[in-house]
């Protein structure tokens, strides 16, 4: 069986990767002039802390709380490294909750099953 999504994620890839080689021949730019690396630094750095501030208020409300804070980390993660290495953690956590989450839905839905199943014995 192949997967329908395969040609999507090629595409993606090599998009990610022309936006890669762009991204790196300005950020060589920017670095050659050390204020405009100072100031594109800063600008990184509030864009960044405004965004996972704005989605952490967010989080308790209904919407996307949590992928804003995601982007804001992504905003900071292209300067600083710890940001990278905390949306690393945070993308392992929450795939390690997902999956738990799906086999307790899983167990609850069989148990919910079993259950008909025994009462229509009864009925």
């Amino acid at each position: 069986m192949t997967d329908p999504y395969a040609d999507d994620a090629e595409r993606a890839h090599r998009l990610s990767r022309r936006f890669g080689r762009f991204m790196e021949r300005w950020r060589a730019a920017i670095r050659r002039r050390p204020w405009l690396n100072t100031v594109y630094k800063v600008i990184i750095t509030v864009l960044g802390a405004a965004v996972v501030v704005i989605g952490l208020i967010l989080v308790p409300l209904p919407g996307p709380g949590w992928l804003i804070v995601f982007i804001g980390l992504t905003i900071l993660g292209t300067e600083y490294h710890w940001a990278r290495r905390l949306l690393g953690w945070l993308r392992r956590v929450l795939a390690r909750f997902w999956e738990r989450w799906n086999l307790w839905r899983a167990a609850r839905r069989e148990r919910r099953e079993q259950r008909e199943r025994g009462s229509e014995s009864f009925g």
